[in-house]
C-alpha cells in the first residue's frame, strides 16, 4: 500500500506573488511583521500567519533569503545577487554591501566536537548616517534601551 505524502504547495498564489513583489521593492530588509503591514495595504484580509508561511516557502525555495544576523529578529531580502550586509548597532537598520569580503576558508578548519564545518559568513556592524548625526550632535537626546529600563 502506498503512503500518501503531503506535498507542499508550489504554485505562485496571489498572496505569495504580492509578498514577493512587495519585498522586491524594498531595500530595507524588513521583518515579517513589517512586510505584513505593507502587504495588508494591497491584501487587507491577509493574516500574519500567511505572510510567515509564504516567507518560509520563498526562503526554502531559494527565491528570497532570510537574514539571521546574530541577536536580531529575522529579516528578509529578495536580492539574490552575491552580497553581504551591515547592521547599525543603534537602530538595527541593514544595508547591502555590494563588494563582498571573501569569507573565511572552512575546508581545513577543524574544531573539537564538530564533525565538520558547513559554512561561514561575515557579519558587519556599524553606525548608519542618521544615527551618527544624532550621536555627533551633543544636544540630541540619544536613548539607549535596556530590557528592564530606559537608560
Amino acid at each position: 500500500m502506498s503512503e500518501l505524502h503531503h506535498q507542499p504547495q508550489t504554485r505562485m498564489t496571489q498572496q505569495r506573488a504580492v509578498i514577493l513583489e512587495e519585498l522586491r521593492k524594498l531595500k530595507t530588509h524588513p521583518t515579517a511583521d513589517e512586510l505584513y503591514q505593507i502587504v495588508r495595504q494591497r491584501l487587507p484580509r491577509i493574516s500574519l500567519g500567511t505572510v510567515y508561511r509564504n516567507l518560509l516557502f520563498l526562503t526554502e525555495s531559494g527565491q528570497i533569503s532570510k537574514l539571521e544576523i546574530a541577536g536580531n529578529t529575522n529579516r528578509f531580502d529578495a536580492n539574490m545577487e552575491p552580497h553581504q550586509h551591515v547592521r547599525c548597532i543603534c537602530c538595527g537598520s541593514i544595508a547591502d554591501i555590494h563588494t563582498p569580503v571573501r569569507e573565511p576558508a572552512i575546508d581545513k578548519l577543524r574544531v573539537q566536537g564538530f564533525a565538520r564545518i558547513l559554512r561561514s559568513r561575515v557579519e558587519f556592524e556599524g553606525v548608519c548616517e542618521q544615527c551618527a548625526s544624532h550621536l555627533a550632535n551633543p544636544d540630541a537626546a540619544v536613548v539607549y534601551y535596556h530590557p528592564d529600563k530606559v537608560v
